[in-house]
């Protein structure tokens, strides 16, 4: 019998691996609203496909020694578990399956790191008006603004195996067998060419602490694991020929949203660090599953969180993501590639990971907002189920940040995730966040 083929962690996969923690699991959300019902048969028969034409989804962490010099995926060729699960029936079952994405990461020991499950006809209760949110458990319930849903599929991916853009991927390809239509990438949107940026002018400097998020009020008997409030809202209005994109009005309004939340808490005023994830892998086929972006920090100095100068904000940050996505830079920094060199067992350089992230707390990033960007996929599942109208994607939210923004766009809509770490937050904290998120991206539009 031939032994399965081993691949050592990449660097992403082993600093996860090393900082993993059960209080706050780490785990990625993705959900997709659909017009009409799937069939369940059907569905698994679609998905279990999907994953052996991409077969590196089909891992599990290799056991190994304490003395072992790497982690390895093994893979497998096979799931070893039940990777499709149906909701039952009834009111709330959408809520419920939201909580379990958010408190029950796949193990990295069963193959694949991934699950799926299906909700169909969610009961009352589970879809509200666009914007809203609320619901049990800490995750927050969203329809398409009063659209019907006729079935909702939740993926819940372990972060240290498999990140979102890789898993829709996945679920892109299980559309096409299931539907038997074509569910290929579309074509970038064509952007105007924009001069190469070596550097952006005035940049804050990167080595000052920058601000924490201003701690809010735990609900009591939630103070571990994520909360979650997502919401509909329309696509930001922006000027033809702008100098600036979509991704750099989400980053000034998280930045506005900070400063605010940060401000009406009477914390001490900092500048801001935001890291923003990168990702130039292919959409089609060959596009390679795994951890494959890279995270960049956008700073913000104190004096530029005004909104009297919003056009030059708006424009400073263009040149600043745009510099920053430019430049060549390993995933998660050289030091990074230093800490998972096998210079020392995995038990050895797991105690130092820890070590490290605990005195670098102060140095972290203020907060994550991650852009999908325009959903490239239809999602078409046929005639009867129909494309995807909504797709929501949420980070994990663990301390030190404790909070995260994720938006993507479908069918000319903004899907917004607002997820945070219950250590740091509660419910009704995670709802003003929400709402100043989505007052301050209105204000960096153009009236059109």
């Amino acid at each position: 019998m031939t032994a399965p083929l081993r691949i050592p962690f990449p660097v992403v996969d082993e600093v996860s691996r090393h900082c993993l923690q059960e209080e706050e699991p780490e785990t990625v959300h993705i959900e997709v609203h659909l017009p009409g019902e799937l069939d369940p048969g059907r569905l698994r028969k679609a998905f279990l496909e999907a994953l052996r034409r991409h077969p590196r989804i089909l891992m599990r962490e290799a056991p190994g020694p304490w003395y072992r010099r790497h982690y390895e995926w093994e893979l497998t060729g096979e799931p070893d578990v039940e990777v499709v699960r149906f909701a039952p029936p009834g009111a709330g079952a959408l809520r419920d399956a939201r909580t379990r994405t958010l408190t029950q990461a796949p193990p990295l020991t069963a193959s694949p790191p991934i699950r799926l499950e299906l909700v169909n006809a969610p009961g009352p209760g589970d879809t509200v008006q666009a914007g809203a949110g609320g619901g049990a458990g800490g995750a927050g319930g969203a329809g398409g603004a009063g659209e019907r849903v006729g079935a909702a599929l939740l993926l819940t991916v372990n972060h240290t195996a498999l990140d979102g853009p890789a898993c829709l991927r996945i679920l892109a390809t299980a559309a096409e067998i299931y539907g038997g239509r074509d569910n290929s990438a579309a074509a970038p949107p064509v952007r105007r060419p924009e001069p190469a940026q070596s550097d952006a002018p005035d940049t804050p400097s990167p080595w000052s602490p920058p601000a924490r998020v201003a701690p809010g009020t735990p609900d009591p008997g939630h103070r571990t694991g994520n909360g979650l409030i997502v919401s509909e809202l329309p696509l930001p209005h922006r000027p033809k020929a702008a100098p600036y994109t979509v991704n750099d009005q989400l980053m000034v309004a998280t930045a506005l949203t900070l400063a605010h939340w940060n401000r009406e808490r009477g914390a001490r005023p900092r500048p801001l660090r935001i890291t923003m994830p990168v990702d130039d892998r292919p959409r089609d086929a060959t596009m390679p599953i795994g951890n494959g972006t890279r995270l960049v920090e956008v700073p913000f100095g104190l004096a530029e969180l005004d909104t009297a100068d919003l056009p030059g904000l708006l424009h400073r940050t263009a040149l600043r993501t745009r510099a920053l996505k430019s430049r060549s830079r390993p995933q998660l920094g050289r030091g990074a590639n230093l800490l998972t060199a096998p210079w020392a067992p995995v038990a050895a350089r797991r105690v130092l990971a820890r070590t490290l992230r605990r005195a670098a707390a102060p140095l972290l990033s203020t907060t994550l907002l991650s852009n999908i960007g325009r959903i490239p996929y239809p999602l078409d599942f046929g005639e009867e189920a129909g494309s995807a109208h909504a797709v929501w994607f949420s980070a994990p939210s663990r301390m030190p940040r404790g909070l995260t923004f994720t938006t993507a766009s479908t069918a000319g809509r903004l899907h917004l995730s607002v997820r945070w770490s219950r250590a740091l937050l509660g419910q009704a904290d995670g709802a003003r966040l929400h709402d100043l998120f989505a007052h301050h991206l209105h204000s960096t539009e153009a009236t059109p």
